[in-house]
């Protein structure tokens, strides 16, 4: 039950599915929504999967249209929040401060030029990406799409409990005094499952390990960057750190369609 609870949490925080439910925001409620994190994440993934198979099965909409949908999904199934810590992450980075300094601009509610320009390159990639790499879709893409979340998800559990805190306020910092790096003992056991079930729908199970790779590397990229730009994470790395993961699983699904999947 309370890991029910800690997956509903989930849903509140990072999604726009409305849960009319006022749920305890204890550590150990706290602590199973954190462990949760890669399940909503395959949420996510399915519910992407399903917006572009209905569009492209059972509606007239041409291949750009269902490509935009999904596009679209994967901004307002989230409610942006995620997109929001990308874009106050860019203008502290990009303010070319220390990390101090960074740190109070982030919590700055207005948004720089910084971050629009990087928002503005984020989703029209992510844009070329998704369409490109719809065309002709078979089992393998449905899996991959599936597979982005859950490991964008995964990679921000693993940030969370495993880098210091840049403050002691926020978001971030709320997820984090609940939980400790041994409460992330279910992410293995997520991701030998997804494998195992991958290996029983497709051949092509290699392409999904690369995926898997990637993700691992946008890991130890971001936590070192983390670090180094901004003295730890906050909610809004953490968000940025969804995003960029997200976008790098996109291209190299957007490189496989172009040379392997063909």
């Amino acid at each position: 039950m309370k890991f029910l609870i800690g997956f509903l949490i989930d849903i509140q925080f990072f999604t726009a599915i409305p849960i009319r439910l006022e749920l305890p925001m204890d550590k150990e409620h706290l602590k199973k929504a954190v462990q949760a994190f890669p399940l909503v994440g395959l949420m996510q993934g399915i519910i992407y999967a399903a917006v572009l198979y209905l569009c492209l099965e059972f509606t007239p909409f041409s291949h750009l249209a269902a490509a935009f949908l999904l596009w679209l999904a994967t901004i307002l199934l989230t409610g942006g929040i995620h997109l929001d810590g990308w874009m106050d992450a860019s203008d502290a980075y990009f303010s070319y401060q220390d990390q101090g300094k960074r740190l109070d601009i982030m919590k700055d509610p207005r948004t720089g030029a910084f971050g629009v320009l990087s928002i503005l390159v984020l989703l029209s990639s992510r844009f070329l990406f998704i369409y490109e790499s719809t065309t002709n879709v078979e089992n393998l893409q449905w899996i991959m799409i599936a597979a982005i979340p859950f490991l964008s998800k995964s990679v921000m559990g693993v940030m969370l409990l495993t880098l210091k805190a840049a403050k002691n306020e926020g978001l971030g910092s709320l997820f984090q005094n609940a939980a400790n790096p041994q409460s992330l003992w279910p992410y293995p056991i997520y991701l030998v499952s997804f494998l195992g079930i991958v290996s029983l729908l497709i051949k092509e199970f290699f392409i999904i390990a690369l995926l898997i790779l990637v993700a691992t590397c946008c890991l130890f990229l971001f936590r070192r960057k983390a670090v180094k730009w901004f003295g730890g994470i906050t909610g809004d790395v953490l968000g940025a750190a969804v995003e960029g993961t997200e976008l790098l699983l996109w291209m190299t699904v957007w490189l496989l369609h172009y040379f392997v999947m063909v």
